[in-house]
């Protein structure tokens, strides 16, 4: 019956629908899209293996300001990188990595696009970097020592440069220099938009012999276990001090960041836009159920006649009250639907520019709202939502399922 009625006044049904859609469209659509954000960097920061952390000059995410505190302070040099290898022990291994700049590689006649980042690395930077060999080998300690022109190619590059034969023993060039090809990487995919399969690794003594050692290094540190990781970053943080002679009491002139400190940093970052999101719905929703309100007591005056002849025929007042009250709950439930559903539409159009995967309404498994005080899953969210909507619709719906519900049944015969 409450489905009929919708379907009788179908344009002020859609009006009333869209408010309560736009109020939920507004809180799933963003936190929807936070969530692919989410994906987006979790699936990027796999560029640290397991049980790693990085140690450099800038922080890895900054809304601060203040950006010249950050370029004042010294680089981390590779001859601090080097002291701080030789004196830490709570790590499996110790990568250096600094990067030269956006290059085009050529092969022959054959050129990438000048989009390829020139990445000098030590040997144990594979591993931190969670990088998988597939054909061929990663270069040798000794030819880092030695600053050998050899270099291991990403996919991106492979695809571009040997579409049809093996790399490997084959040299390329970047800025006119000859390196020799000794082996490619496992693809990994793109995150937040950009590619990590379009790199070129160089060793790191190469790239400076070239490029120049003006220049801050990163310190990849990884531990042999989950467990041991916080000791080893605490114990990180006292030796590089002492390494670059930090006063004490005086702030860190470097930063330490691991995969989980990066996904709670912009959690706390994203807090005030998912809150927004949350008082945005809530206005749109209490607008939403003014108008459910009104539409029913329109409802409730057309009806008049329908109501007394229902209690003429024995009706009681629970069941009309019971009436009215499913119409308003459904119209709340309908509009709640078309807000999930489109707002998850919208959320995943996200996901498809910055190839993350996508977060469903049904997927239980991606917290999509973590503040300090509520973590719900995108499921759990979506029936929230449709709770809070039946919610709207009873609690706005009670007078006019009221008013309704106490027509006298000979008064409401005679109205015309």
């Amino acid at each position: 019956m409450a489905v009929t009625a919708i379907r009788s006044n179908k344009l002020r049904a859609a009006l009333t629908l869209l408010g309560i859609g736009v109020g939920v469209f507004s809180i799933i659509g963003v936190m929807t899209a936070m969530g692919v954000l989410q994906n987006a960097i979790q699936s990027g920061l796999s560029d640290l293996g397991a049980n790693t952390f990085q140690i450099q000059k800038f922080p890895a995410m900054s809304f601060d300001h203040d950006h010249f505190k950050y370029h004042n302070r010294k680089n981390i040099t590779y001859e601090q990188g080097e002291l701080f290898q030789s004196k830490m022990p709570l790590a499996k291994n110790i990568g250096l990595e600094t990067h030269f700049g956006i290059k085009q590689i050529v092969y022959g006649k054959l050129k990438t696009n000048p989009n390829v980042g020139l990445v000098g690395e030590t040997e144990e930077g594979f591993p931190t970097n969670n990088w998988t060999i597939k054909d061929g080998r990663a270069f040798t300690s000794q030819e880092v020592t030695n600053g050998a022109y050899v270099c291991v190619l990403m996919q991106q590059i492979v695809d571009k440069l040997f579409p049809t034969g093996s790399p490997i023993g084959e040299e390329v060039r970047v800025d006119g220099v000859r390196y020799r090809v000794v082996g490619t990487i496992e693809p990994k995919g793109s995150a937040l938009g950009g590619g990590q399969d379009n790199q070129l690794i160089i060793p790191i003594t190469t790239g400076m012999q070239q490029y120049g050692k003006l220049r801050s290094i990163n310190i990849m540190v990884q531990t042999t276990d989950p467990q041991a990781q916080e000791a080893a970053i605490e114990m990180s943080r006292s030796l590089l001090r002492t390494i670059r002679k930090v006063a004490p009491g005086a702030d860190d002139d470097f930063e330490i960041f691991s995969n989980d400190s990066l996904i709670k940093q912009f959690n706390d970052l994203t807090f005030i836009v998912k809150m927004g999101a949350v008082g945005i719905a809530c206005i749109a929703l209490l607008a939403a159920g003014v108008g459910i309100m009104n539409i029913m007591l329109v409802s409730v005056t057309e009806r008049t006649k329908e109501i007394g002849i229902r209690k003429a025929l024995g009706a009681t007042k629970t069941n009309v009250l019971t009436q009215f009250l499913s119409e308003s709950v459904i119209f709340s439930q309908i509009g709640g639907v078309i807000g999930i559903i489109s707002g998850s539409l919208l959320g995943n159009v996200l996901a498809l520019i910055m190839s993350a995967p996508p977060i469903m309404p049904w997927n239980t498994t991606v917290a999509i709202l973590q503040t300090p005080f509520l973590d719900f899953t995108a499921l759990e969210m979506n029936i929230v939502s449709i709770l809070f909507c039946s919610l709207i619709g009873i609690v706005f719906g009670v007078y006019p399922a009221w008013k309704a519900a106490n027509l006298d049944p000979i008064e409401s015969l005679r109205y015309e």
